[in-house]
Order: structure tokens, then sequence, then C-alpha cells
């Protein structure tokens, strides 16, 4: 890892109407749009969606490193994270997040250490822990022989 401190750049260019290209060194573009909560499009990532998704992702590459470290054998992990947005003090706000992760272990596994584990990553994920809001971890740990992957987790709809 480099020394502290980080940059991670990204603009955001858009005309008065349409999508919001977002865009950051050697990175495909991104377009944006309000959700459609708010009016806008179907089919298009928003900065609500976005912020799930980074929260999803930071997730699941926090448990990669913990259970890397750990020696814990997996063969797969999903993660939803469900972003509650509400009115609070006088203005929409993300009040809470959900993370229901799925995690897929073989038979030798010891589950109780697979679910610890993702309790830690849970609580070491740096994007959770740059948000205000209640963050919630909802967890299964389900045992599989041989290469078989956990069901999907079907986006929130």
């Amino acid at each position: 890892m480099r020394p502290y401190p980080h940059s991670y750049p990204a603009v955001a260019n858009a005309a008065p109407a349409g999508a919001v290209v977002l865009t950051s060194a050697d990175l495909p573009e991104i377009l944006s749009a309000p959700p459609p909560q708010f009016d806008g499009p179907e089919g298009v990532w928003s900065p609500e969606t976005l912020l799930c998704a980074s929260l999803a992702d930071c997730f699941v590459l926090t448990f990669r490193a913990i259970a890397r470290a750990a020696k814990l054998e997996w063969t797969d992990l999903a993660c939803r994270v469900e972003g509650t947005l509400e009115r609070a003090e006088g203005v929409a706000q993300f009040t809470r997040y959900t993370t229901c992760a799925t995690l897929t272990v073989t038979p030798a596994c010891d589950r109780a250490e697979a679910h610890r584990l993702l309790e830690k990553a849970h609580r070491a994920c740096l994007i959770s822990k740059s948000l205000r809001g209640q963050s919630e971890l909802v967890v299964e740990v389900v045992c599989r022989a041989g290469e078989a992957a956990a069901e999907p987790i079907v986006p929130i709809t």
C-alpha cells in the first residue's frame, strides 16, 4: 500500500439537460442522472445508486483482504446494499444502510469464523465508516460442496 494521504479525483461534466458524464483518469466513463424517485430516467446510474454500489464494493474488497489474511476458504460473496433516503433535520439524507451479504464456503470451512470475518469487514469498510446514518449487516453463510456459488442477490426494485 502507498503511504497516506491518497487522492481520488473525479470529474462531472453536464449540459443543461441529459446525463452527467463522470470521468476519472484511465477509467471508463459512467453516465449518471437523477433517480426515478426524483423524476429521472429508468436504467441510468444515479448518485444514490453509485453511493450504495460503492458501499457494497468496499465491503466485498474489505472482506476479501480480511479473509485472505485469515486464510478463510470461500467460493462466492454476493452483497446488496440498500440505502434509505429520508427527510431528516429538514433535509434529504441517507439515514440507514443495510448490507445483505451471502457468503458461500466449502464444507471444511468454519461457518462461525466466516460469519465473524464478515462482521469484521463490515466494521472495517472505509466507505461505511465515512458515511453518516445507521449501518446494519444481514449475513448468510451457505455451505456448498465443489465450486457452486450462492444465488446472486436480486437488485432491490
